[in-house]
């Protein structure tokens, strides 16, 4: 499968991964290898990984424990602790294996270490292959606020080997399947219709949707690195489908939503506040919304769960000014950004979400 060129690195599939990670460990000289897991990746992914290398440098293993509520910089600090108790140094390679939360918090590890040494990352995950493997973005949460603390900052290279999926349950294929609807919703229509019917796609071919996937966002990335402009487009689904999955994080009531469940939501809602803005019809809300829910299950909001995810959006990355704006699309495969929406239709969206 063709290596996409990224901003300054290639995301390289399967077998030419391996190939070109290992004479990039011959050319350059490292000082040792440290591979980043979380405990889930650990058991089932690192084992895989590790008869593929090439190298006669001492490699350490750095484990935390799996899930976003640890994707903080409490867990940074512990993982910076062992680098520097390990003896790494400025020339010394990080190798984030995992999911999201790994290649995130492991690249703002590795970017922030002695101001920054080598990275690359290996996503293990349907969600990070379509999602966290491209646009050098790292960082972690601030409390239930998501991706507060980070740096964009490119790795070397990444490698995407779907093998890796065979470890991942369901509800984690769902969860990276959000990421891929929304680059159809606002990229590419013939995209998205290949997801409206699950039961027709063949997913023997889910390297070629992969492969799509990324090259989605690599292309919209490529145009805007520091996300200034159409970059925000990315967001679609994501200023209230984070707000949500933060509220879920925090609140002990409540069953922790995985990113792309929140996502799933956030785009059912702003699909909603599109049309009501006149940017799609009545039509394409209504296959959006009818396609989502026929893959995700309805989550509950009750009426005193909407106001607190409100307060929640002043939080969002996007805003300027205390003002927030949204990325919604214009017609199925096209985005509008910078868009400002008032509290009185985000929850008329929630009302008929739950209709």
């Amino acid at each position: 499968m063709q290596t996409i060129q990224a901003n300054n690195y290639p995301v390289h599939f399967n077998e030419k991964g391996y190939e070109a990670l290992n004479s990039h460990l011959k050319a350059t000289k490292y000082s040792n290898l440290f591979i980043i897991t979380d405990s889930n990746t650990n058991d089932y992914c690192l084992h895989k990984f590790l008869p593929y290398l090439e190298t006669d440098l001492t490699i350490e293993i750095i484990e935390f424990e799996a899930g976003e509520i640890n994707k903080n910089i409490d867990t940074c600090i512990e993982v910076w602790k062992v680098l520097t108790e390990l003896g790494a140094d400025r020339k010394s390679l990080v190798i984030n294996l995992g999911g999201g939360v790994v290649t995130d918090l492991g690249g703002f590890v590795a970017s922030t270490f002695k101001r920054g040494v080598d990275f690359v990352n290996i996503p293990t995950t349907l969600l990070s292959m379509v999602d966290a493997s491209v646009g050098g973005k790292t960082g972690v949460d601030l409390g239930n606020l998501k991706n507060q603390i980070g740096v964009i900052n490119v790795p070397i290279m990444v490698l995407i080997d779907t093998q890796y999926l065979e470890t991942v349950p369901q509800n984690e294929m769902r969860s990276g399947l959000a990421e891929m609807l929304k680059h159809g919703l606002i990229f590419d229509k013939n995209y998205w219709e290949q997801f409206l019917d699950l039961n027709s796609i063949d997913f023997t071919d889910l390297d070629e949707l992969i492969h799509r996937s990324v090259a989605i966002k690599n292309e919209i990335v490529m145009q805007d690195p520091t996300e200034k402009n159409i970059r925000k487009a990315l967001n679609f689904g994501h200023t209230l489908g984070h707000a949500i999955e933060g509220y879920f994080l925090e609140n002990t009531t409540k069953t922790t939503l995985l990113h792309g469940e929140a996502i799933a939501i956030g785009m059912i809602l702003e699909s909603y506040i599109s049309w009501h803005k006149n940017l799609i019809s009545e039509a394409e809300y209504h296959q959006i919304k009818s396609t989502i829910k026929s893959i995700y299950d309805d989550i509950t909001f009750e009426e005193n769960d909407i106001q607190p995810i409100l307060d929640l959006l002043i939080h969002d990355k996007k805003n300027e000014f205390g003002t927030i704006q949204f990325a919604l699309i214009e017609g199925i495969g096209a985005i509008k950004i910078n868009q400002l929406v008032d509290n009185e239709l985000i929850i008329k969206a929630f009302q008929d979400y739950k209709s």
